[in-house]
């Protein structure tokens, strides 16, 4: 039944596509070739999107087909990006293992502050779910002029009764039961260029889990009970702490990048001082690589890794490295999240993305990655969970190159499901 609904997604695409390519001829309108033709706020590039088609565009085709009115057409700038602010949004009905049937509304803003600047982002949704969870993230990416400043926030708003399975490697899907918790995140960090590509910073991370409750666990002396016990007060957990942060990023567009590194360091120290309960420090490391594959196209050869460790002390439970833990819940596709836990991770991803339709409203990826955590006994590696699949891309914004990203993942132990992203999952 998933699947059917992403072929059906495609096979709708297809047909509109090909509608809208026999009406381009008719209304194109030409490229902006010269210098000149660039405004105040513009900055020129060579990228050509008279033939790109985008959902935008289906649908300002339907509506002339539908109404008979004229449609005021979006200019095909060309070779021009804006610093003015491209907003794509999109309501959805969606499904993944954590969340069951859900009804979503996701957006994005993508603009530039100055000319000289990198592509700034914004990414919000709102879903609610039949499980009665509540999500609304608020993500932030703001470059300032000739980016001397990069300012990211992760804020967001969880009402999320979530499946753990219990701590390490060896845990099975039959151990699942729901853990019900309510939670605000504000994490915010100010990044300064050192030199081009180059930055380091300071940033302060709180988060707040309150009416945490089991419902219905397996047997007594749970994982989570063993943890927890007399670190838990109140049913709440509370963390605050100071992060030191360093970036390296060559990308030009975050949200579908072409090529280029991303390497991102954060240690995050959590003192008694801060407001915690018990003081604990982590690590996460998060690296990404880009190459056009084959150099002359615009397919692309991915990787991605994401290594979290404790440092020292033990993070409340629901802040321990697990599975989808990332701040856009992306790691492990094949598994729900939350599937696996422990006090250190490390994880592996390689995605190959192509295009399908030569006017880039369709393209496909294929992926395979991989999970280990420590045990809590042994405090080692013991274990490897692989994860694969494949999915579609459908573009939604061909100026600022945002896709709808359509995964099914495949696990160990029956594990699988569909995985939706507004945008690339990393």
């Amino acid at each position: 039944m998933k699947i059917a609904i992403v072929f059906a997604a495609v096979f709708l695409c297809l047909l509109l596509s090909q509608r809208s390519n026999a009406q381009k001829d008719n209304h194109a309108i030409p490229l902006h070739v010269a210098q000149d033709s660039c405004g105040n706020d513009t900055v020129c590039i060579k990228r050509d999107y008279k033939n790109e088609l985008d959902f935008k565009d289906l649908f300002s085709d339907l509506w002339h087909d539908v109404t008979r009115r004229k449609v005021k057409k979006r200019i095909d700038t060309g070779e021009v990006i804006s610093t003015k602010l491209h907003i794509s949004a999109v309501p959805a009905a969606g499904y993944s293992l954590a969340t069951d049937l859900a009804g979503l509304v996701a957006a994005n803003a993508t603009f530039r502050t100055t000319m000289d600047a990198n592509t700034s982002t914004m990414v919000t949704s709102f879903t609610y779910t039949v499980r009665n969870q509540i999500i609304l993230p608020l993500l932030t990416s703001i470059w300032t002029s000739e980016n001397k400043y990069n300012i990211v926030t992760d804020w967001r708003y969880v009402k999320f009764p979530s499946y753990t399975y219990g701590l390490g490697g060896y845990t099975t899907l039959s151990d699942g039961y729901l853990i019900d918790y309510s939670a605000i995140r504000l994490h915010t960090t100010i990044l300064r260029k050192i030199k081009p590509s180059v930055y380091a910073g300071i940033g302060y991370n709180m988060d707040y889990f309150y009416n945490i409750e089991e419902l219905n666990p397996p047997a007594k002396g749970t994982d989570f009970e063993k943890y927890e016990l007399d670190k838990i007060v109140n049913k709440e957990e509370f963390a605050s702490g100071i992060t030191l942060n360093f970036l390296y990023d060559t990308r030009k567009n975050t949200l579908n990048p072409e090529r280029g590194n991303f390497l991102n360091v954060i240690y995050r120290t959590n003192i008694v001082s801060l407001g915690n309960n018990y003081s604990w420090r982590s690590l996460v490391v998060d690296g990404r690589k880009y190459i056009p594959f084959p150099a002359n196209s615009e397919n692309v050869l991915a990787f991605w890794t994401y290594d979290w460790f404790t440092i020292t002390g033990q993070p409340p439970y629901l802040m321990m490295p697990n599975t989808g833990g990332d701040p856009y819940s992306n790691t492990g596709r094949g598994y729900i999240l939350g599937r696996f836990r422990g006090n250190n991770m490390l994880y592996a991803e390689s995605e190959y993305r192509f295009g399908i339709t030569n006017n880039g409203l369709i393209g496909g990826v294929v992926f395979a990655n991989a999970e280990s955590f420590t045990e809590q006994v042994s405090g080692r590696f013991e274990t490897v969970a692989p994860g694969w699949g494949a999915g579609v891309r459908l573009k939604l914004d061909k100026f600022s190159r945002t896709n709808v990203a359509l995964d099914y993942g495949f696990g160990l132990g029956g594990s699988g499901g569909l995985f939706v992203n507004i945008g690339e999952v990393f």
